[in-house]
């Protein structure tokens, strides 16, 4: 599966060969569902949290006695039905939003992700990024180059779809040149996961990321 190589310049300089095994997958459209599902349920943090009668502050006496005052009789201050009371069937911390899914699973659905964005020509291989000084200038001139070869591209003053730089390793030149771009993102081959692909509408892969995905190297 041949795929061209572009400069940063948005320049033909080669070709290479794609591993179908990754590139050129069947998709399977509930695996992408359930890996990307899993992934947000397992980083949601849970911070709605209300306390009960017995978190509550205060209450240890009866407000008044049990008989004789002519008033319903009540135990505790911290009753639910009390102003300042427990809350009853509130949101608590002890939630838990987490799910499970089989490690082949996971990886074989990111695969699948990255076969759909190859189809739907959302894919480009650039031989490698380097900006002087981390200039923001340049980062948007290059992409804003390169681009220019991704079908269906939008650009405009107001609207710029998004882009994901995968690196074979965490480059600060890269990360510091296009942190203030709000229509890119940078993340290295072994941090990829499912939910970056999905929710970056195109994909820019540095040659040298290559041997990591495929497992070649690391």
């Amino acid at each position: 599966m041949m795929a061209k190589i572009y400069n940063q310049s948005g320049e033909i300089i080669g070709d290479i060969d794609l591993p179908e095994k990754i590139f050129n997958l069947k998709i399977n459209p509930n695996l992408v569902h359930q890996a990307y599902v899993t992934q947000l349920a397992n980083s949601r943090q849970v911070l709605a949290h209300t306390k009960g009668r017995g978190e509550v502050r205060g209450g240890g006496k009866k407000p008044w006695r049990q008989k004789g005052t002519g008033r319903a009789r009540h135990a505790s201050i911290r009753s639910p039905i009390w102003k300042g009371g427990g809350v009853a069937f509130g949101p608590t911390k002890e939630r838990n939003f987490k799910k499970k899914i089989n490690k082949k699973m996971k990886k074989q659905a990111l695969l699948m992700a990255l076969s759909s964005k190859v189809k739907d020509n959302q894919f480009l291989i650039v031989n490698d990024f380097y900006f002087e000084n981390s200039k923001t200038k340049e980062a948007f001139l290059a992409l804003k180059k390169v681009s220019a070869n991704l079908t269906g591209y939008r650009e405009s003053k107001k609207i710029k779809d998004s882009i994901l730089i995968i690196t074979p390793k965490h480059d600060k030149n890269i990360k510091r040149s296009v942190g203030n771009l709000q229509f890119a993102k940078v993340i290295s081959a072994g941090d990829l996961n499912i939910r970056e692909v999905l929710e970056n509408k195109f994909l820019i892969l540095l040659k040298d990321s290559l041997p990591i995905l495929s497992g070649t190297s690391r």
